[in-house]
């Protein structure tokens, strides 16, 4: 008899498709100027891969991606946590409230391991197609993440 074979392809086959959009909440630098910080509305809640693995992405802003990097700075997430971390000392134009931050090989496992991590939803997926780009998982909303819930009668 034939010996059972079983592979797990994921990261060589979806690694490079996928991207993830992040949009830009602001920026603080700290240490007199030594090192600045971008905030994203995402994070570890939808790529815990940094974190967990110490994964390393590459970054750029979408909307600007013709401009010169012009300053080193860390991507951070929203979740409030040390570890919450997307991007360590990357070289990018000033980013500004509202741009877009593209990480790069995204594919393979952030959707699957995103979680509801302080509460939050989880962000929708969009395939592209030869151009054209399709709705394929709805975002999270919070009456999503509440409809399991229970209220005690007695402290209704």
């Amino acid at each position: 008899a034939l010996p059972h074979l079983a592979v797990e392809p994921g990261r060589s086959i979806i690694n490079d498709a996928g991207i993830t959009l992040y949009r830009v909440g602001g920026s603080k630098t700290i240490g007199n100027g030594s090192h600045k910080y971008v905030f994203v509305d995402g994070g570890m809640a939808d790529n815990i891969r940094p974190a967990l693995y110490g994964s390393c992405y590459e970054a750029a802003i979408a909307n600007r991606a013709t401009e010169a990097a012009t300053e080193r700075v860390s991507v951070a997430g929203r979740c409030c946590e040390s570890g919450d971390m997307l991007v360590w000392e990357t070289m990018l134009p000033a980013s500004l409230p509202g741009d877009l931050l593209v990480v790069g090989r995204t594919g393979a496992y952030n959707y699957s391991m995103a979680s509801n991590y302080n509460r939050l939803p989880k962000p929708p997926v969009v395939l592209v197609t030869n151009g054209q780009a399709e709705l394929i998982v709805r975002g999270e909303k919070w009456s999503d993440l509440i409809r399991l819930d229970m209220i005690p009668e007695h402290l209704r």
